[in-house]
């Protein structure tokens, strides 16, 4: 575990989200920074392929589009 100094306006934004998507500050950051190193090492995936990917790796079954 470790300290990292961030703004703290981006901290308030921090903060926000987590209470949008039912994270912990904590948990908020640590996606936002994972699903960020993940972007910079495959910048022709979209955010959305990103996530899809994470869920695949993890086993969470998506289910099919609605037609």
């Amino acid at each position: 575990m470790g300290i990292v100094k961030i703004d703290d306006e981006l901290h308030e934004d921090v903060r926000r989200a987590s209470t949008v998507q039912c994270r912990s500050i904590n948990a908020q950051a640590e996606f936002w920074m994972k699903i960020g190193m993940l972007a910079e090492a495959n910048p022709e995936l979209s955010f959305n392929d990103i996530v899809k990917q994470q869920y695949e790796t993890a086993g969470v079954r998506i289910p099919a589009q609605a037609a």
